[in-house]
Parts: C-alpha cells; structure tokens; sequence
C-alpha cells in the first residue's frame, strides 16, 4: 500500500491519492497520500461509495466536477479538497479494492492517466496474489515442519508441493485462462528469447497477426457465453494448425498471434490454418462461423530485429482473410 499510494500519485501528477481495499459490503480506506487528510482508516457502505461503484461495476469512474455527478456523497468530500477524482479497480475480475486519485483543482483525467493508473492497480492485484499465495505456503511448510521435524521423507513432499505450487503460479501468470494459450505477458516474454536464437543462428521466422471477425456481434446477438465458445473454438483451431515449436497466444479480446521460428513456407501454413476453420464450420454445426482476418510479417533476424515493430507490420497487414 506504501509502495502504491505515492506511486499513483507520482505517475498522475495528483494531489492525493487512496488506496482502497473491499471489507465484506463497505469500503475501507486503508491508505493514502495526500495534500491534507482524505478518509484513511474509514469505512463507507459500498453502495454510496465511489469506491463501491467502481468495484461493483468493475470499471473506471473518471469525474471531472465531483459536486456534478450523483454517485458522489457530497457530505463526505465538502470537508476535503477534492475537486476532481479518477479511480480504478483492483482487478477487473471480482475486484478485491480500488485506488483512486484526486486533484485540488477541476481537472478532466485524460486517458493516459487513467492507463498508467489501471496499470498500477493490475500490477498491484498481482502482487497481492501473489502474497496471499506465498503466506499460504509459507505457513503450510511452518506447520508441517513443525509436526514432522523428524521425517525427512514428508519434508521432502512438502518442499515439492511449494515448488510445484510456484511453477502453477508462474504458469498462470503467462497464460490466458479462458483459451489456456499463452497470454500477451507469456507471449512476448517466450518469443523475445526466440529471437535472440534466431538472431544467433541467422533463421528467418514469421509472424501472424489475427482479428477473429465476427466476435461483436455474436457477443450482441447470442450474449457473451456464447462469444467466449467462439475464442475456445479459435484456440482449438490455432492449437491443431501450428506446431508444437509455434509460440500461440491471445493477445486480448479478439486478437491472436502465432510466433514461427524456422519459417520457410509460411503460405502453407496460412493454407492449412484457412482449411482447418472451413472444416471446423462445415461439420461441428455452430450457430456462428468462424472467419479470422491474418497478418503474416516476415523477417531474417538481425540484430535489429524487433518484436514491437513485426507485431505492427502484421497487424497493419490483414492479407489474409
């Protein structure tokens, strides 16, 4: 909470800010950093709290004039300089607090404020799971310690059930968990290391960039479960057209890519991809189709070679569809 509270304030260029944790049905102001005295220590019903509605609605709340927006409790901000806030969830998915900035002065936060602090908030969701986590073991591996301080062989168990505990932790941290591909994080992590094998062994590799088309207005049309089949059946499809050696990930909402090392027939790969998705829309029977625009960026690795910048080529592409 330390490290969060200055940091969000810092990278704003606010005059306060709060760190706010969910406490069963209130909101607890559990930190804050500030020019004068903001609400530490203090709880409110989720309901009538800003904090509250960002969490109960699992997005942003970004107000301008705080005195012109009826999700504000006047009564608690007349005696603070509160005059403009922006306030963000701790993890979009059932989120576990909020952090919010203030400024002293009418300020409309811009979208890279609101970014940078979203950032922060997802960074700072990470590092309490990972705390509540490693609290865990760690207590598990105190207690049994503790009880079999002379059996080496449970010990043992014990030490591979933290390490493989870790391992799962890590896994997740680079995985998409409603495709089970790797997430944007694991995927630029694993093909950087690529790269500089490919730059060492002067190999040529591809990159493809792909919009699974059509996800809106199955999301609109059928609702959101359905769309979330339509991402696992492009998965599966992904998964059966590339090699075991292809890196695959999700990118984000309907984004995907495919990192191939040792390209050397790329068309013949976008060929079998375009003829696993005709065969998948002819006998499984869906209520939707499934179509995928592609992006193919080539490159031979030089030392100049960048992830960023094929990602953009492929991305601008979209030759295939």
């Amino acid at each position: 909470m330390a490290i969060v509270r200055v940091a969000a304030r810092e990278l704003t260029q606010s005059d306060g800010a709060s760190f706010v944790l969910k406490d069963k049905d209130e909101c607890f102001y559990a930190d804050e950093h500030a020019i004068s005295p903001l609400w530490k220590g203090q709880r409110f019903p989720l309901k009538i709290c800003i904090g509250g509605w960002v969490m109960q609605n699992r997005q942003p709340a970004i107000i301008e004039n705080i005195y012109g927006d009826e999700r504000i409790p006047a009564a608690a901000y007349q005696p603070t300089f509160v005059r403009s806030l922006a306030m963000v969830p701790i993890r979009t998915i059932d989120p576990i607090g909020a952090i919010g900035v203030y400024w002293a002065e009418r300020h409309q936060p811009n979208y890279e404020e609101v970014e940078v602090l979203q950032a922060l908030a997802d960074t700072t969701a990470v590092a309490i799971e990972n705390v509540r986590v490693y609290t865990e073991l760690e207590q598990r591996v105190q207690s049994r310690t503790a009880e079999l301080e002379f059996a080496n062989i449970s010990l043992r168990a014990e030490m591979l059930e933290r390490q493989a505990a870790e391992a799962e932790v890590r896994r997740l941290s680079i995985t998409d968990e409603l495709t089970g591909l790797h997430n944007r994080r694991g995927f630029l992590l694993l093909v950087e290391q690529q790269l500089k094998l490919a730059g060492r062994m002067n190999t040529s590799v591809c990159l493809l960039f792909i919009d699974l088309d059509g996800l809106k207005q199955v999301n609109d049309l059928q609702g959101h479960e359905v769309g979330n089949r339509l991402i696992g059946d492009a998965a599966r499809v992904l998964q059966t057209t590339f090699r075991g050696s292809d890196v695959l990930a999700r990118l984000g909402g309907d984004e995907f890519a495919v990192f191939i090392p040792n390209c050397e027939k790329p068309d013949g790969m976008i060929e079998r991809l375009q003829d696993n998705i005709n065969t998948f829309n002819q006998t499984l029977g869906s209520t939707y189709q499934l179509s995928m625009s592609i992006g193919l960026a080539t490159c031979q690795v030089d030392a100049t070679t960048s992830l960023e910048q094929m990602l953009d080529e492929a991305d601008g592409l979209s030759v295939y569809q």
